[in-house]
């Protein structure tokens, strides 16, 4: 708020400054400089005596009526060389001097006028100027109410500004909130608001493009389940009636051909199960948080890994603490990593963790070719794979990094890839303070 109204005020600023320059300029332009019309007009006295007083004299009393002026008026009057007058004005103010006219100098202030165009006052009067100084001019009262001017017109317009830009700045808020609870995976959030809020139309093509994903996204994962759940069923029939098959048969190449079967199907049976746990971690059950050991919890994910043929190197330090969040997923999660190392580790995997300030760091390294750096943020795709894992026996399905991101975005931490220095890819879990 604070800031969208300082942009508004220097922008109103900024206006209404260069608004009274060309204002000032305009002005100046086609009737005068607006300070010596002001400095004319303090000045109206004197310019009334020698206009009105002196100059209707005749000849021979001219020189009587200015000495009478000099006696009683606190202004100065001295008669001056034209020469003199002329070197001290500029081009516009002398071509007005020579046309017989008042000329104001604010800054001695100050004014000037030929005597007379024709010398008939006196003999040589055509050759001498009036100039009047001391005279009652002030600019500085002008530009302080020019300043109080300006001041008024700017909180006239900053007020109703800064009011209108409160409720926008709200409303704005609001749309905001709404759109990170969107984000967050809260499909249900909607904006409130109000016919006549100034973004209203906005909020409500929002909103209903939140009903439309809402709508589509609860389609696909009911969609997704229902297919999960239903597959589960003929899946098991087919197991066993494989293995009854399988103990029938007494022909050798039957029995591996019904083996191979065996092991697609348990790799069907295995990509069901990475679609339902993608289907949950998308819904909107709540996590089953509940307070566990880091340590134990760790170690026993490290030891519940099928047999490899790489090396396991386990650094997790005792006494970690413990942690509050959903223990089974985070535990998944870590597992996910390490079988995702494990398949592509050349000799060596390493679990390590670290507890500092209630926030956690879980580190898995492998001494594999790594991932691209332009392909890190994409591995966390569903069904996404490397050219490299495209392969029947490493390449899996392409979830279970998926899976592990979702787990840990959840309890509102990071994951992240980086290169290992054991030459691989390294995968850090930071979690926020439960």
């Amino acid at each position: 708020m604070n800031r969208l109204f300082l942009r508004f005020f220097i922008l109103v600023m900024l206006s209404i400054s260069v608004a009274a320059f060309i204002v000032y300029f305009t002005i100046d332009r086609l009737f005068g400089d607006p300070l010596e019309n002001i400095a004319r007009n303090q000045a109206a006295a004197q310019i009334f005596l020698l206009e009105q007083y002196v100059d209707q004299a005749p000849a021979d009393g001219w020189l009587d009526r200015l000495n009478k002026v000099r006696e009683v008026s606190e202004v100065r009057f001295d008669l001056v060389p034209l020469a003199v007058v002329r070197e001290h004005l500029s081009n516009a103010e002398r071509a007005a001097f020579d046309r017989g006219e008042v000329v104001i100098d604010l800054a001695d202030r100050s004014l000037y006028r030929r005597v007379d165009l024709s010398g008939d006052r006196y003999i040589g009067s055509d050759e001498e100027a009036i100039h009047a100084q001391n005279l009652p001019i002030d600019i500085k009262v002008a530009l302080q109410m020019e300043a109080v001017r300006y001041l008024i017109v700017a909180l006239a317009l900053l007020v109703p500004i800064g009011f209108w830009s409160r409720s926008h700045w709200r409303s704005l808020q609001q749309l905001m909130k709404v759109a990170d609870r969107f984000g967050a995976g809260q499909l249900k959030a909607r904006a409130e608001m109000k016919p006549g809020d100034s973004i209203y139309p906005l909020a409500e093509r929002i909103n209903h493009m939140a009903g439309r994903i809402e709508t589509l996204l609860e389609s696909q994962r009911g969609l997704l389940h229902s297919v999960s759940h239903e597959i589960r069923t003929p899946i098991a029939r087919l197991e066993f009636a494989f293995e009854l098959l399988h103990d029938t048969a007494e022909d050798v190449l039957l029995q591996k051909r019904i083996g191979s079967m065996q092991g697609d199907l348990t790799e069907l049976k295995s990509l069901v199960n990475e679609l339902l746990g993608m289907a949950r971690l998308d819904s909107d059950q709540p996590l089953r948080y509940e307070t566990f050991d880091l340590t134990e919890a760790l170690r026993s994910c490290a030891h519940s890994l099928p047999p490899a043929t790489v090396s396991l190197d386990v650094s997790v330090p005792d006494g970690m603490g413990t942690y509050y969040g959903d223990c089974r997923l985070l535990m998944r999660a870590t597992g996910n990593l390490l079988r995702n190392a494990q398949k592509y580790a050349n000799s060596k995997v390493a679990l390590s963790a670290l507890s500092k300030l209630g926030g956690v760091t879980i580190t898995v390294d492998d001494d594999g070719p790594g991932i691209p750096e332009e392909e890190r943020e994409k591995v966390f795709e569903p069904f996404y794979r490397l050219d490299r894992s495209r392969d029947r026996n490493t390449g899996g399905f392409g979830l279970g990094l998926s899976i592990a991101g979702k787990a840990i975005s959840l309890h509102g931490g990071s994951l992240k890839i980086e290169t290992s220095p054991l030459g691989g890819a390294r995968f850090t879990i930071s979690l926020p303070p439960a």
